[in-house]
């Protein structure tokens, strides 16, 4: 099987163009592995679509299938430009979560990058959560998959690893959920960590970024319409939220290195 190894932001995907097989969650967790596999956040596999110009699927490194990818869909604008499955710039991607669209950012002859319409972000009355006797407030957001973002004082001394987990799997999210923790810098600068589902910390989350961004609009932290800068592990986001819920996410995408690995 030939794959390709790309990144936005340090969050780490390995691309197949073709159908997924029928061990493709055993597959993700064994080529995900940072000591025995290739090392991912994520497997994504591109086909064709029969309602958009390609369909992405996503397994997370446990194996599970996601609903959509912010940082991953970025990638796909480049991986089928780059490689001539298409020369269009503006893309209609498949999700589990509906079709997106991607306009790639060219430079070279190459995509370096992608703003993606994110959809709708329906934001949830907050919620309590307790996490090892801390008591936690946090805003439950739908970007195409679920989120709860929480606001703290300050994001580097969260204990991730810790906290992240426990959110996930509190019997208030019975499907699991990305776990968000954010600190405002500025009202257009925010500092994100994030545990995601299914695949543990990750250098930055797309969807994450935008349920944050998001999340400080509904609240009135940061002002609808304006471009938020998302400071992640790996690198800076640009996320704007409209008055309607309307979001767009701008980001770069790298290719690593091309790879076979056997089924």
């Amino acid at each position: 099987m030939h794959f390709t190894k790309m990144h936005g932001l340090g969050n780490d995907y390995l691309y197949v163009y073709g159908e997924a097989p029928e061990n493709v969650s055993a597959l993700s967790v064994r080529l995900s592995d940072r000591h025995f596999g290739a090392g991912s956040d994520t497997m994504i596999y591109i086909s064709p679509s029969k309602v958009a110009d390609f369909r992405m699927r996503i397994f997370n490194a446990d194996g599970s299938e996601a609903m959509m990818c912010g940082n991953g869909i970025r990638c796909v604008g480049k991986y089928v430009f780059d490689k001539g499955y298409t020369d269009k710039t503006l893309l209609k991607i498949e999700t589990r979560s509906g079709v997106k669209t991607l306009r790639l950012q060219i430079a070279g002859g190459k995509a370096t990058g992608a703003s993606v319409d994110m959809g709708t972000a329906v934001v949830s009355p907050d919620i309590t959560l307790n996490a090892e006797g801390a008591v936690l407030t946090g805003t439950p957001v739908n970007v195409g998959n679920p989120h709860v973002v929480i606001f703290v004082d300050n994001a580097e001394e969260v204990p991730l690893t810790r906290w992240g987990p426990l959110i996930e799997h509190d019997p208030a999210f019975p499907d699991g959920v990305n776990v968000e923790f954010v600190q405002m810098l500025s009202e257009r600068v925010m500092r994100m960590r994030v545990w995601e589902r299914g695949s543990g910390v990750t250098m930055a989350c797309g969807t994450g970024s935008c349920a944050s961004v998001a999340a400080a609009v509904k609240k009135n932290i940061c002002r609808s319409g304006a471009d938020i800068s998302v400071h992640l592990d790996g690198g800076t986001l640009k996320v704007r939220v409209d008055k309607d819920g309307a979001v767009t996410m701008t980001g770069p995408a790298q290719t690593v290195y091309e790879g076979e690995a056997a089924l």
